[in-house]
């Protein structure tokens, strides 16, 4: 049995698409992460997915239930953390995570404070008094604390710093060893890639491709910088590289092939520096999709 179905799931604002014809599927114990660039369609999916949306047309299944006909009981083994979070703010962070763990009929409290310490979360501070990132800390705790047999995460590291965002992918990694499957969306290839196992990229409302991981990684394109101590009078370019750009003495381009051949090509220049960056999701979407 899957874990997540949907099967052409649709969803449109008047005339305008929100997302057409998804269908996706993950297996049980999955990682599966979900790209696209800002306004692509990520969270109108998800909060379809999730029963918070009607959608125009298709079905959405988790764990074998329709999500339309079967949503309580269905987000009863769900963990929901949206992109943007709003608590009552008057509550600490404390009362607010026993208020949610009552719905579970949790009623012991050291998980919570194992998780706070862990993220470095003050219990005590009201809920108008946290930043943005802390108040992330929050909604974070809150969608796993009563352990989900699926965890779905709507752009969970943003206002997380960097120390922050690894603690909360060995969360993640913990979790899913001990059976948790977990959806997230992201634009930030480099999350995805370094945790999931199966990622969907979608753009435009519609999916454009589904992966896995090493396939993808395959796949990625380079931007190259170099910077050469003068700039050679004729370059033989291998195959791979495209859209090359002079500046002085400055090259830039994008490569798509084996990185050795690359650093090859590259030893037999006299370089004052060589980059190499990931490009972001748009370039890989209209170069390869």
């Amino acid at each position: 049995m899957l874990a997540v179905q949907t099967d052409n799931l649709s969803k449109y604002y008047g005339q305008a698409i929100g997302i057409k014809n998804v269908s996706i599927e993950i297996e049980q114990g999955e990682i599966f992460g979900f790209i696209g660039p800002n306004g692509a369609g990520k969270s109108t999916t998800i909060r379809t997915l999730m029963g918070l949306l009607i959608p125009t047309s298709g079905s959405a299944n988790i764990f074998g239930q329709e999500v339309s006909k079967s949503g309580p009981d269905i987000r009863k083994n769900m963990g929901y953390l949206p992109s943007e979070v709003n608590y009552y703010d008057e509550m600490s962070s404390r009362a607010l995570l026993e208020y949610h763990c009552r719905f579970y009929d949790i009623n012991e409290y050291s998980e919570i404070d194992r998780l706070a310490k862990l993220f470095d979360l003050d219990l005590e501070k009201q809920i108008t008094d946290l930043s943005f990132g802390n108040k992330k800390k929050c909604g974070i705790i809150q969608s796993i604390i009563h352990r989900p047999r699926l965890l779905v995460m709507d752009e969970p590291t943003s206002g997380l710093d960097p120390l922050m965002q690894t603690v909360f992918f060995d969360l993640l990694s913990d979790l899913n060893r001990n059976g948790t499957t977990i959806f997230f969306s992201s634009h930030v290839l480099s999350e995805v890639q370094n945790i999931c196992h199966r990622a969907a990229i979608i753009k435009g409302g519609e999916i454009i491709a589904t992966e896995n991981i090493q396939s993808l990684l395959k796949k990625q394109m380079k931007k190259v910088t170099l910077i050469f101590v003068q700039k050679p009078k004729q370059l033989e370019y291998p195959k791979g590289i495209q859209d090359q750009r002079w500046k002085d003495n400055r090259l830039t381009f994008e490569y798509l092939g084996p990185i050795d051949t690359l650093t090859q090509w590259l030893s037999s220049f006299n370089l004052h520096d060589v980059i190499l960056e990931e490009p972001d999701l748009e370039s890989i979407f209209m170069h390869y999709y």
